[in-house]
């Protein structure tokens, strides 16, 4: 390949990198081209990419973003996983594939920002889905306002209660006025 060409893939990676919000390096050998081409199927579905990338490549591409820290660390075959959308939807498809295939091994990975480990990686792919997270907030801030809500109307409730109560038993007596 040729310097020049060289030189645009590391700036159209870079790019890549920039904007990703997770990026996970793997490990893949051993891996069948089978096996990589469902792998990249399964992440495309999510939303994200998978590439197989020369280290050099990652390393020049990753200067000055949040990859970079991890990146000058590579040794052996590497992939590249990242997306821009869900890092939950990401880390579940490749540890759920990791599981299946352990010829895929994690190196490191980059969520948010942050370098994370594979506990951490895992940890992640535990979460529930985004829509599933957001609904518990939107729970969470609007139990207090039904429990408020819920008390108010029980006072007035208790109050009609306790009117019609006396009104059975004839406990309020008419004023001489009316």
């Amino acid at each position: 390949m040729k310097r020049e060409d060289k030189q645009k893939q590391a700036e159209a990676l870079h790019a890549e990198l920039e904007r990703a919000r997770t990026v996970i390096l793997s490990g893949f050998e051993g891996i069948t081209v089978a096996q990589d081409t469902e792998l990249r199927r399964k992440v495309a579905s999510t939303g994200g990419r998978y590439e197989v990338v020369k280290n050099t490549l990652v390393e020049r591409a990753a200067k000055g973003t949040p990859v970079e820290a991890v990146a000058a660390k590579l040794r052996g075959t590497t992939s590249l996983a990242y997306t821009t959308t869900d890092p939950v939807a990401l880390a579940k498809t490749l540890t759920a594939y990791a599981k299946e295939n352990p010829k895929l091994v994690f190196k490191a990975g980059v969520v948010e920002g942050r370098v994370v480990a594979l506990k951490d990686l895992e940890a992640i792919a535990s979460l529930p889905a985004r829509e599933a997270l957001l609904a518990k907030v939107l729970f969470l801030l609007n139990s207090p306002a039904q429990r408020l809500a819920g008390a108010f109307s029980a006072v007035a409730r208790n109050l009609a209660f306790v009117v019609q109560q006396g009104v059975k038993e004839n406990k309020f007596k008419e004023s001489a006025g009316n």
